[in-house]
């Protein structure tokens, strides 16, 4: 039966257009697509049946005179919404969204990797076994390892049996556990992943001057002394520095901008100072001592600034994984 363009829908002329481009063209764009969205062009390109020249040609003006309509683009959620609205049902645009908006990651794998393993044991524990098994082979072995360390020991030793007994998995079986996790999971998390208030606040005062940080902590405890006291145990500021081991505070020497370290440590506690001054050799930390007598009267304004520029360094290094912040204190020593 063949086509008219006004027949056509949306997945139907890219099918269309992309069988027009040629085997070569048409193998290019669908390297960079993701399999779902392979399959079902796929699948509407073998559905497609006869198609005339004209109708083609229409296709390519309509794409060409699209393109040459747009003088700028915005990509939100909300627009990418709107166009999928037009070629899928409710339920598929909703799927997609949900999916969209969770973890980031190209394949359903990739985004359980980068969701935090706290969240994902909490969800599995109540699973099948086999069910986890499947999913723990799927995920990078570091955090598969961080996921199976909190899961209730009796429950995770059969996850481990159920492993070492699982031969290649059926793609039919595969197929399910990823729906599974897509409809279940996936949607149910992206819908409620909304950052904690006082993870917010704790990062917004971090960033206050001084002064202004004191303010806003005081008149907060006025207001509700829970809630800060929560807010100050979230904040790392300059203070809670030593609460880095001395492999850290190294790894932070080394990072840190000469210039800016003994102006943060000018303003700093006998504490804070012994810390960087023992992670020294004895001449360097000489030489920081005379570049903190050097520098003379500051003002409270520059001292802050650089102590700001420390700390955030060091989240951005915790961040990377190089250093972790609040390790030593009651981390178990081996001697």
């Amino acid at each position: 039966m063949a086509q008219d363009g006004g027949s056509l829908s949306g997945v139907k002329k890219a099918a269309a257009l992309m069988l027009a481009l040629g085997e070569e063209q048409c193998a290019r764009l669908f390297a960079l697509m993701h399999e779902d969205e392979i399959k079902e062009i796929s699948a509407a390109m073998a559905k497609l049946g006869s198609v005339p020249a004209e109708v083609i040609e229409g296709l390519c003006g309509e794409f060409s005179d699209s393109l040459g309509a747009v003088s700028g683009l915005v990509g939100s959620y909300d627009s990418t919404e709107r166009l999928l609205q037009k070629t899928l049902s409710r339920e598929r645009v909703t799927q997609i969204m949900d999916e969209i908006r969770g973890p980031a990651g190209r394949t359903m794998w990739d985004k359980l990797g980068n969701v935090n393993e706290n969240v994902l044991a909490s969800y599995l524990k109540n699973e099948y076994p086999q069910t986890v098994a499947v999913v723990l082979s799927k995920i990078r072995a570091d955090h598969a390892a961080r996921v199976l360390a909190i899961l209730p020991e009796p429950f995770a030793m059969e996850v481990v049996m159920r492993m070492l007994r699982m031969e290649t998995v059926q793609k039919e079986v595969l197929d399910g556990v990823e729906r599974t996790l897509r409809a279940e999971f996936m949607s149910n998390l992206a819908r409620n992943t909304r950052r904690d208030a006082h993870e917010l606040l704790a990062e917004i005062f971090n960033n206050l001057d001084r002064a202004n940080e004191t303010r806003f902590v005081a008149a907060l405890e006025e207001r509700n002394r829970e809630s800060a006291e929560r807010v100050k145990s979230l904040m790392f500021t300059f203070d809670d520095l030593q609460r880095l081991s001395p492999a850290a505070i190294q790894t932070l020497l080394r990072a840190v901008e000469k210039d800016k370290l003994p102006l943060a440590l000018k303003g700093a506690s006998e504490k804070i100072r012994d810390l960087f001054f023992k992670n020294l050799s004895e001449r360097a930390a000489k030489m920081l001592r005379d570049d903190i007598e050097a520098l003379g009267p500051v003002k409270l304004r520059q001292v802050d600034e650089a102590q700001g520029s420390v700390v955030a360094l060091a989240k951005d290094l915790a961040a990377q994984g190089q250093i972790e912040i609040g390790e030593g204190k009651d981390e178990e020593l081996v001697y």
